[in-house]
């Protein structure tokens, strides 16, 4: 099983390759197969990507809106013309089954492209100021060349989520994806350019943690956003700071999810497991914190217990398959480590917490797994673990919960299941989060902003909040008389 991509690097155009560059190995995470050999960006590599994104710019800066919003529409057409064929890459570059990227990656990342492409043409205005005899007028131009860093867990849909309304501001892009995976992207740049993309406005290049440093401090970079973790944030955005760029951080979080014992107890139950298992559990919004209202808590763990056992843990490539494996071994290893915690911390496990019997050894497969009788001080609770391990917790309150809830440095999403929409509104109101939902979990629209607070990070990302991030206002006032001076 093969997916070798022509070159490492997508530059200008064309691929690139520079064997100078470190070399590392693609893995299938179901079997641990490689799949294709890369070679991480060298600074000759960066040098020219950036050097391609600032030459072609301009040009497109001076296109109308309109006329750029053409190309990103097209490539959303050809994205879903092969989303079996991209929806197979995805699965193979992060191992989540066909059935989740079938439906979840490529269609999203095709959302994006349509979305901004249709849009900018109404949303990229100004204003019009009235100053008596004299006014002024606002409008949004683009930043420059903008760097996107990607994470893992959903690499084609960061690669458009950043890329569309970068492009459609009249922005250039330079985009690194995760060394994890690396494949998803170069066939995004490849689908730009057949949709009539000039070259030089969408490059991919390779790289690690060496990487990302490079690109961030290059003096020809305006704007920075990343998905990653809240310590990688806090070195990007330091590093940008120091140089005033513009940035997103879209980071990590250990997200509140409050079932009240008036809820609906099976949607309850499957917007929890979606929060936690979807992804093997890689989402950076997961509710990873279940608080539930103690007079359903016994019917909810039951219930919770016999739905999560049945998950259908396989092939990736089998369309019966529900879960897959984790990313990479390493993650794989941390992700069991925090179940160990669990366990030393005195957390009941009510399922999971090992290595399925039905799957391939050489795989980085986990069972989903659930922690009851979680208290708020266990390490499992305060951590972002980044894998299908749910932490299920007990309160009385209403008040209490939410105090429970906001007692985090993150803040990136919460989520409130009720049938009383006053409450839900009224808790959603009082969370602490960027992103929230009642009776529902991990929905994310592109017309939708998405983000986070406090330590998740700042900026948002999809709808026409995403304009704003990747633009700026510039000001020019109109005189209509002479000059009055003293002088």
């Amino acid at each position: 099983m093969k997916a070798q991509p022509p070159a490492s690097h997508f530059i200008d155009g064309e691929y690139v390759e520079d064997i100078d560059g470190a070399a590392f190995d693609s893995l299938y995470p179901a079997t641990g197969e490689v799949i294709a050999r890369l070679h991480a960006a060298t600074p000759a590599i960066v040098e020219k990507a950036i050097a391609a994104a600032k030459r072609a710019q301009p040009e497109w800066a001076a296109m109308s809106p309109t006329a750029r919003g053409r190309i990103l529409k097209r490539a959303a057409d050809i994205m879903r013309e092969r989303n079996r064929e991209l929806s197979e890459l995805e699965t193979l570059d992060t191992g989540k089954p066909i059935q989740e990227t079938i439906v979840a990656d490529p269609t999203s990342g095709a959302d994006a492209f349509e979305f901004f492409g249709g849009v900018a043409a109404s949303a990229l205005n100004g204003d019009y100021i009235p100053l008596g005899q004299d006014f002024a007028f606002t409008k949004r131009v683009p930043l420059g060349v903008c760097v996107g860093i990607g994470a893992w867990n959903y690499p084609q849909q960061i690669a458009c989520w950043k890329g569309a309304p970068a492009l459609i501001c009249g922005n250039a892009m330079v985009f690194k994806p995760s060394e994890n995976t690396p494949l998803g992207a170069l066939k995004i740049a490849e689908i730009l350019i057949e949709a009539g993309l000039p070259k030089g406005l969408y490059n991919v290049i390779q790289g690690d943690r060496s990487t990302g440093p490079l690109l961030v401090n290059h003096k020809d970079v305006a704007k920075v956003s990343l998905t990653g973790s809240v310590e990688t944030g806090k070195k990007v955005a330091g590093a940008a700071a120091s140089n005033l760029k513009h940035v997103t951080m879209e980071l990590g979080g250990k997200s509140p999810l409050i079932v009240f014992d008036d809820a609906d107890l099976e949607s309850a139950i499957g917007g929890a497991m979606l929060g936690n298992f979807y992804s093997t559990g890689q989402v950076c919004s997961n509710g990873t914190r279940v608080f539930v209202q103690r007079g359903i808590k016994d019917k909810f763990l039951k219930r919770l217990k016999e739905r999560t056992e049945k998950i259908v843990i396989g092939d990736p490539m089998d369309e019966a398959t529900q879960f897959g494996p984790i990313v990479s071994k390493a993650q794989l290893d941390k992700v069991f480590s925090y179940i160990e915690k669990g366990k030393a911390e005195g957390a009941t496990l009510l399922t999971g917490g090992g290595i399925p019997n039905s799957v391939s050894s050489a795989g980085n497969y986990i069972q989903p797994t659930v922690f009851a009788d979680v208290t708020d001080d266990m390490t499992i609770c305060r951590e972002e673990i980044f894998g299908p391990v749910m932490c299920v917790l007990d309160f009385d309150s209403e008040d209490e919960v939410v105090a429970r809830a906001n007692a985090t440095e993150f803040g990136l999403s919460a989520g409130v299941f009720t049938s009383d929409l006053t409450r839900g509104h009224r808790v959603a109101d009082a969370l602490e989060a960027g992103t929230l939902w009642i009776n529902a979990y991990n929905l994310a629209p592109v017309e939708v902003p998405f983000g986070g607070s406090k330590q998740s990070g700042f900026g948002r990302e999809n709808s026409v909040a995403a304009l704003n991030h990747y633009s700026e206002l510039k000001s020019v006032y109109v005189a209509m008389g002479k000059v009055d001076s003293p002088y």
